[in-house]
């Protein structure tokens, strides 16, 4: 089979990090390949390499059998490459047509837009990707999950031959995920190439042909997908065994510390009651759109409640603002890292410490070595990988810049913690460091409340499962009791358990 795509030798160096050390590899015409690694082994760098973000330092890349000359997006899309990124690259206040043909907009004459046309035509590919929304509605009112299937229709609307996937279904429901794999089935069928970026082993296992694996910047091996296990890509890609992924401690659970009571929000939630035991790890599972991230958001006073009322060690509590939430001793590990949880472009150490500015400074004077001493403490506590406390927080992995967030949320020493996604685009060994982590915090008397998608995250993490479908808590499952079968059956009926 022809290779489409040819990466031979390629290095690229970033201040203080060797992102990629001669890396070569190839992708076939109609070939799935999957590209795994660590976060920070250089997946997202080659791949903005490809799209002409970056420049490579050294190397060559050959497309379709002629040297490629990327310097910008534009380059890489006329020459046949969409790239999908793992955050989600769409304009906010355009509808989902716009959105689609942004830039190649559907014209009845050299002046004139054809609107009725755009809007068709966006139509048809909402369908196949199987998103039943109206293609002029404004993208901002989309979930996270409907923004992913609007990048792929986005992308398939090109004249496309190779796509690139990073990190795909990171944010969508296992329905959603059969989809996407069947259009890249289908997409596979037509002669399109793909490149599939995942820490999602198992959806890597049943959709690759072959699998290139990435470690510290370099390839460390290609294989087969046919007769490869998991194991296998997990030991090349960090060159060591990963035993216990969910290393939860058994913690003696103390009294409520808190409490939320009838709380509703327009037609997003109704009627949520729940509470939540000092030392305990509350998981809310659920459908993507069961409202999960909806209703901790509304109680950490992001966006406001219709009703309902909060307390915190039995005394009712009023919660308007973040700001309201963070003097009470609560911290909020968003979905999002990038759009709510990071200044991207601020250093290490202004982020970890954004939300504890108030221990940081006195009487208008700020104090620069306890920031750095902050800082420091945590970027040695979780691990981080940075050149330094000064290194602008858009240039660490994904992993690294969720452990950033973790460390600003641990700075304000939260007696009640919610993480929503804790571990989205984060490789197998970051995940079990994070999972240590809130683990550990329990251990020491902080109560969390976790959203996750994954379930297996749910059930190895949980103390307690509250399970939403469409806005509603269906039901409650204690640990001991907790299987997959149960909450997937809550999660998909309309009748409270």
């Amino acid at each position: 089979m022809q290779d489409l795509l040819s990466i031979v030798d390629v290095d690229k160096t970033f201040p203080g990090v060797h992102a990629l050390k001669k890396v070569s590899l190839s992708t076939r015409k109609g070939e799935v390949m999957a590209l795994v690694g660590e976060n920070g082994a250089g997946k997202s760098t080659l791949m903005n390499i490809l799209s002409g973000i970056h420049q490579k330092d050294s190397g060559s890349i050959r497309f379709d059998g002629v040297e490629m000359a990327v310097t910008c997006p534009m380059d890489s899309q006329k020459l046949g490459i969409s790239i999908i990124h793992q955050e989600l690259n769409l304009i906010p206040h355009f509808s989902i047509a716009e959105n689609i043909f942004v830039g190649r907009e559907k014209r009845k004459s050299r002046f004139f837009y054809d609107k009725r046309k755009t809007i068709e035509d966006a139509k048809k590919l909402l369908a196949r990707v199987g998103l039943n929304v109206d293609p002029r509605i404004v993208v901002k009112n989309l979930s996270i999950a409907q923004r992913q299937m609007v990048e792929v229709a986005k992308a398939l609307a090109f004249n496309t031959k190779l796509i690139v996937m990073d990190e795909p279904t990171s944010s969508i429901s296992d329905t959603e995920i059969d989809r996407l794999l069947n259009i890249i089935r289908e997409l596979k069928a037509d002669g399109v190439s793909v490149i599939f970026i995942s820490h999602k082993l198992d959806e890597v296992l049943a959709i690759a042909d072959r699998i290139t694996v990435l470690r510290d910047g370099e390839v460390v091996g290609v294989l087969e997908a046919k007769g490869c296990t998991e194991d296998n890509i997990i030991q090349m890609m960090i060159g060591r065994e990963i035993t216990n992924i969910f290393p939860k401690m058994e913690t003696q659970l103390g009294d409520t510390v808190f409490e939320v009571k009838n709380f509703s929000q327009g037609k997003r939630f109704a009627d949520i009651n729940f509470s939540l035991r000092k030392g305990e790890i509350l998981g809310f599972a659920g459908l993507v759109g069961a409202g999960r991230s909806e209703v901790l958001q509304a109680i950490f006073g992001i966006d406001p409640s219709d009703s309902g009322e909060v307390f915190i060690d039995g005394k009712e509590v009023s919660i308007k603002t973040p700001r309201d939430a963070i003097g009470l001793g609560m911290g909020f590990v968003p979905e999002d890292r990038k759009l709510k949880g990071l200044l991207l472009g601020m250093a290490v150490k202004d982020n970890i410490t954004l939300a504890s500015l108030e221990t940081v400074s006195k009487y208008g004077l700020f104090n620069f070595g306890k920031e750095r001493g902050i800082a420091d403490s945590f970027v040695d506590k979780l691990s981080i990988k940075t050149s330094n406390i000064n290194q602008k927080t858009l240039h660490l992995s994904g992993g690294n810049q969720q452990k950033v967030v973790l460390s600003k949320w641990l700075a304000i020493k939260p007696k009640i913690l919610f993480v929503d996604e804790p571990t989205r685009g984060v490789d197998v060994g970051a995940k079990k460091e994070i999972h240590a982590l809130l683990s550990q915090l329990t251990q020491e008397g902080v109560s969390i409340i976790m959203v996750s998608s994954e379930l297996p995250e749910i059930l190895g993490m949980s103390d307690r499962i509250i399970v939403m479908h469409e806005g509603a808590i269906k039901g409650e499952i204690l640990r001991k009791d907790a299987t997959q079968h149960k909450i997937l059956t809550m999660a998909l009926s309309k009748e409270s358990a």
